[in-house]
């Protein structure tokens, strides 16, 4: 089965930091780009981050610009999501994706 689990979310304070992860089963990621979007209740799905199979690509939303940091480690088939100063407004359920699946998502939650 070919699925994207993803976790390391959580409750933090802002100005808080927390590491998501992705971790693919039943295929590798080697030849994919990798995604990260988000939703928050009532908000529009709003893409975060991705980065290319050859992880010198990658691309960040205005809104995480400087914050976030996408990374991938092939060897252990998941793809990592650094999220420093993180605000109230990052709150929602994050999910990974590959052009062909998607996650369950895992809960961000910042406290102000």
């Amino acid at each position: 089965q070919l699925q994207l689990v993803e976790s390391g979310g959580g409750l933090v304070q802002f100005g808080g930091s927390l590491r998501l992860s992705c971790a693919a089963s039943g295929f590798s990621l080697d030849y994919y780009a990798i995604g990260w979007f988000r939703q928050a209740p009532g908000k529009e799905r709003e893409g975060v981050s991705c980065i290319g199979s050859s992880d010198t690509s990658t691309y960040y939303a205005d809104s995480v610009k400087g914050r976030f940091t996408i990374s991938r480690d092939n060897a252990k088939n998941t793809v990592y999501l650094q999220m420093n100063s993180l605000k109230p407004e990052d709150t929602a359920v994050y999910y990974c994706y590959t052009p062909y699946n998607w996650g369950q998502g895992t809960q961000v939650t910042v406290s102000s």
